[in-house]
């Protein structure tokens, strides 16, 4: 697998520590920042590695920041497993926002429950139910909202900032880790015995629902295994993609 787990892990050089520290530091003073000047403020989580140390970050700051996740009804067990470890680990619970039962019911009788794999369009009609309009409720009333995003994930996070403006929310859009490195990310798990998605030692680096996520091989970008039939500038799901973001990443016009 492309990702390092904390068994895999040897310890730390000085300077990889001391580079970790300055991140963690970093972090911790953005999130304390974020609860301190832009309340209420949310932190959207996928369970991911990412989000995780997110997560750790949030609770060693005892900063106040709502975590929620969009349950889309297609998510892992694996997943769900890790919720319930959260709200056990750090006495944290991770609010649900599942999709809207119509939206799911029309578009399985008009479509079939896996008509994602037939086209783009479909594919992301299906995550604007189970995601996008989902994450609209759970931004209500929010004047900022957290997420793990990094740039090394694809190229239509290249160009993120660490703070950003959400025309589409009218709210902050914070991204403590956009700097990290996938090293950053599991010594950090490694460092604090951060408990992480199971899915993660079977080769999953990146994770979603479970039809449209699988396994990558040795070599393969860490996304690769999300829409794994899609090419790399239409990855995502609506929630981040940002077109013109994506098109000066790939070098286009």
């Amino acid at each position: 697998m492309d990702h390092a787990s904390p068994a895999d892990l040897a310890s730390l050089s000085a300077a990889d520590a001391a580079r970790l520290d300055e991140k963690e530091a970093a972090a911790l003073a953005l999130l304390s920042e974020i609860a301190r000047d832009f309340s209420p403020a949310s932190f959207a989580t996928s369970l991911g590695a990412e989000d995780q140390v997110i997560t750790d970050l949030i609770a060693r700051a005892k900063a106040e920041i709502e975590l929620f996740t969009l349950d889309t009804g297609r998510l892992p067990e694996e997943t769900h497993r890790l919720i319930q470890e959260v709200r056990l680990h750090y006495g944290i619970a991770i609010r649900a926002y599942a999709p809207e039962r119509a939206d799911v019911e029309n578009y399985i009788v008009q479509h079939g429950p896996n008509a994602f794999y037939d086209s783009i369009e479909l594919r992301k009609e299906c995550c604007r139910i189970r995601k996008v309009v989902p994450l609209g409720r759970a931004l209500t009333g929010k004047r900022a909202w957290i997420t793990g995003l990094r740039r090394e994930q694809s190229v239509t996070r290249a160009d993120l900032s660490v703070r950003e403006w959400d025309a589409d929310h009218k709210l902050e859009k914070f991204n403590p880790l956009i700097d990290w490195t996938t090293d950053d990310v599991w010594n950090y798990i490694r460092r604090y015995n951060v408990p992480y998605n199971a899915l993660h030692d079977q080769g999953y680096p990146s994770l979603g629902c479970a039809p449209c996520t699988r396994a990558i091989t040795v070599g393969e970008d860490i996304r690769a295994g999300r829409w794994w039939w899609e090419n790399p500038e239409t990855k995502e799901c609506g929630l981040h993609f940002d077109p013109a973001k994506a098109h000066r990443a790939l070098g286009q016009k």
